[in-house]
C-alpha cells in the first residue's frame, strides 16, 4: 500500500512539474510574467514568492498550472490585462501558442529522454529465432517436455523461421499441437493438447517466451528508441479516440487516479526500469491529452490564441471564464466516471 502510495505520487508529481516547468520556461523565454507556478489546485496549502512570482502548493491534486499576467487560465481568475508589454495578450499568436504548447513538449521530450536513458542503460534485445527462453510452469509445453534452449523448427508440419512465425501457428492450431524441435542437434517430436489463450479470444497458447539475446545500442538506436515510443504511444491513443467514434473503445477502458495508482505501484513493483517505463507512458498520455481542444487544457487556450488572431481582437475575460468553468466542470464529471470503474475494476479483482 505504501509502495503504491509514493510510486503514485512520484508520477503524477513528476509530471505535473515537468509540465508546468516547460510552461513557466517559455513564459519566462518570451518575456511573459508568470505571477503563480502552483502544483494543484486551490486552495492553497503552501506558498513562497520569489522574485515576481509566487511558488505554490494546492491541495487539490489534479494538475497544475502557470497563471501568466494578462491571461485567464485553470486558475479561474481575470487576468488583468492592462496592455504591459509582460503580458500574455501583449505578446503575437506564435508566442502564445509556443508558451501553451511548451507543458505538452516538455512532457514529450522527458518522455524521449527516459526512453533513451533505458535504452542506453539496458540495451536491446533480440530474438534468437524461435528458442525458447523459458517454458512456463503449469503450462502444456512444459508439462510435454519443452525446455530453454529448444528450438522449434516446424508446427504442425508448417516450418517455422522466426518467432512471429511461431506465434502465427500455436495461435491458430486448435486442441492439440504437433512440434518438432532441434534440442543440442537431435530432432524431436513432441504431441500435446494447447491452452486457449484467456484473452476472450479462440487464440491458442501452449506457454512458452522467446530466447532474448542483449546487445548495446548504438547512439542512433537510442535516439530512434526514444522517438518511436512518443510517436506510437500517441498512434495508439488516436485509435482508441478513434475508437471511441465508432464504439470500438468505451470510457471505461480510461484509468482515473485510482487506476492510475495501482498501476503506478504494479510497475514500481517490477523494478526501477518497469517504473520509469510507466512515468514515460503516462507522460506522453497527458501530454497528449492536454492539447485536445477543450477549455481549461492547452489545447483550449490554443484554440482561443487562434480566434483571436483570425478575428484580431481579444474574446471577452467573460466568456473565456465561462469556457473555463464548463470545461472544469467536464474534466471533474470525466475523473468521477474514470474513478467509478477504477473501484469496480479494482474491487472485481
Amino acid at each position: 500500500m505504501l509502495l503504491t502510495l509514493a510510486s503514485f505520487i512520484v508520477t503524477i508529481g513528476v509530471i505535473i512539474i515537468i509540465h508546468e516547468i516547460g510552461h513557466f520556461t517559455a513564459a519566462r523565454l518570451t518575456g511573459m510574467r508568470v505571477k503563480r507556478f502552483s502544483i494543484g489546485f486551490p486552495p492553497t496549502a503552501i506558498s513562497r514568492k520569489i522574485g515576481e512570482t509566487e511558488f505554490a502548493l494546492s491541495w487539490i491534486p489534479l494538475g497544475g498550472y502557470v497563471q501568466i499576467a494578462g491571461m485567464v487560465d485553470e486558475s479561474l481568475e481575470e487576468g488583468g490585462v492592462t496592455g504591459a508589454p509582460d503580458e500574455f495578450m501583449s505578446k503575437n499568436v506564435w508566442q502564445k501558442v509556443f508558451v501553451l504548447a511548451a507543458g505538452v513538449l516538455m512532457n514529450y521530450f522527458v518522455a524521449f529522454l527516459i526512453i533513451a536513458g533505458l535504452t542506453a542503460a539496458t540495451g536491446i534485445g533480440e530474438l534468437d529465432g524461435t528458442t525458447v527462453g523459458e517454458a512456463l510452469d503449469g503450462k502444456p509445453a512444459l508439462n510435454a517436455g519443452v525446455r530453454a534452449g529448444d528450438k522449434i523448427t516446424s508446427v504442425n508440419g508448417i516450418k517455422t523461421a522466426t518467432w512471429d512465425d511461431l506465434i502465427a501457428a500455436v495461435s491458430t492450431a486448435g486442441d492439440s499441437i504437433s512440434l518438432t524441435l532441434d534440442r543440442a542437434g537431435e530432432a524431436i517430436a513432441f504431441r500435446f493438447a494447447t491452452d486457449m489463450s484467456g484473452d476472450g479470444s479462440q487464440r491458442r497458447m501452449i506457454g512458452i517466451a522467446p530466447k532474448v539475446n542483449i546487445r548495446s545500442a548504438s547512439a542512433g538506436e537510442i535516439i530512434t528508441r526514444g522517438g518511436v515510443f512518443c510517436w506510437a504511444t500517441t498512434v495508439g491513443i488516436i485509435d482508441f479516440f478513434r475508437g471511441l467514434a465508432t464504439g470500438e473503445s468505451s470510457l471505461s477502458q480510461l484509468a482515473g487516479p485510482l487506476g492510475v495508482a495501482k498501476l503506478s505501484g504494479e510497475s514500481a513493483r517490477q523494478g526501477s526500469g518497469a517504473f520509469l517505463f510507466f512515468i514515460a507512458y503516462v507522460s506522453v498520455s497527458i501530454g497528449f491529452l492536454n492539447i485536445l481542444p477543450v477549455p481549461a487544457l492547452d489545447g483550449g487556450h490554443i484554440v482561443y490564441a487562434i480566434i483571436e488572431a483570425i478575428i484580431r481582437r481579444p474574446i471577452s475575460t467573460k466568456v473565456k471564464l465561462w469556457m473555463q468553468q464548463i470545461g472544469m466542470a467536464l474534466l471533474l464529471l470525466l475523473v468521477v466516471f474514470v474513478s467509478y470503474h477504477d473501484v469496480l475494476r479494482i474491487f472485481s479483482h
